[in-house]
């Protein structure tokens, strides 16, 4: 009866664990790669209707809109827009803006703002007495 040895059975479960760690790797990689990078698109607002600026935030559930400022039409202003507060952060929620369109001047959409739960429920607010 052959006899291991410490170091060749410890030798033994490295290399057992590095092949798991491997495998466990790859693994995650193949699945990573095979999600959608959930890219967000850009348009113009200025160009597309008021019904075509809210369908495309519908259908994509966020766009950014890029639109030409009215004091200066110089400057090029952009804007992340949502369909509602799923598409917001925790801290933030979906609340009306109104953008330019090629029909309207003010389109109503939807844009993230952060908000506090205190702005909502004043009974809730902390107040410090010094």
């Amino acid at each position: 009866m052959k006899q291991f040895s410490a170091p060749l059975v410890f030798n033994h479960a490295v290399r057992k664990g590095r092949l798991v760690m491997m495998r466990l790797l790859l693994a995650a990689t193949v699945f990573l790669s095979a999600m959608p990078a959930h890219a967000i698109t850009r348009y113009n607002s200025t160009s597309m209707s008021c019904d075509e600026v809210r369908g495309t935030i519908r259908q994509d559930g966020a766009a950014i809109m890029r639109y030409r400022s009215t004091r200066n039409p110089s400057l090029q202003l952009f804007g992340r827009y949502v369909l509602d507060d799923r598409f917001c952060r925790q801290s933030e929620r979906a609340e009306t803006v109104f953008i330019p369109s090629a029909d309207r001047k003010s389109c109503p959409v939807y844009e993230c703002k952060p908000f506090d739960i205190d702005d909502d429920f004043p009974v809730l607010r902390l107040h410090r007495f010094d």
